[in-house]
C-alpha cells in the first residue's frame, strides 16, 4: 500500500477531514476534529498510527511483529502498524476502519447527522 492508497482509503470516510497540525510532515486524518489515524508523508513505510480497544492492541501487538505501540501516542489506545511488513493491506484498512469507529460512536447525535452517519 502506498501513502496515496490510505490518503484516498482515509478521506473517503465520511466527515473525514486532513491536516498537519504538528508539523509539514505528520499528515493526520480526523472524523469532526477528532483524530483516528497519523502517518509521515515523507516515510510512510515508519508507521501509521491508528486507534485500538486496549485489549484488542495488547493482543495485535503479541500477534503481529509490525504492530507495535503508538509512537507519541497514548500505548494503551493507540498501535503503530508498519504496513508493507507482516500483514496483508486489507487488514491494515480494517483497522482503520476499526479506528474510525471507535471515534465516530462518540460523536453526538448532531454530528453524526451533519456527516452522514
Amino acid at each position: 500500500m502506498s501513502i496515496e492508497d490510505f490518503r484516498d482509503y482515509c478521506l473517503a470516510k465520511h466527515g473525514t477531514s486532513e491536516e498537519t497540525p504538528f508539523d509539514d510532515d505528520t499528515l493526520v486524518f480526523k472524523v469532526c476534529g477528532k483524530i483516528y489515524a497519523l502517518t509521515s508523508i515523507s516515510n510512510f513505510k515508519s508507521g501509521i498510527n491508528l486507534k485500538c480497544n486496549p485489549e484488542l492492541a495488547v493482543e495485535l501487538r503479541e500477534r503481529y511483529c509490525c504492530v507495535v505501540p503508538g509512537y507519541h501516542m497514548s500505548k494503551k489506545h493507540w498501535n503503530t502498524v508498519l504496513p508493507n511488513n507482516c500483514v496483508p493491506d486489507i487488514l491494515v484498512l480494517k483497522w482503520t476502519d476499526d479506528s474510525y469507529n471507535l471515534i465516530a460512536e462518540k460523536l453526538t447525535k448532531a454530528q453524526k447527522q451533519l456527516i452522514g452517519l
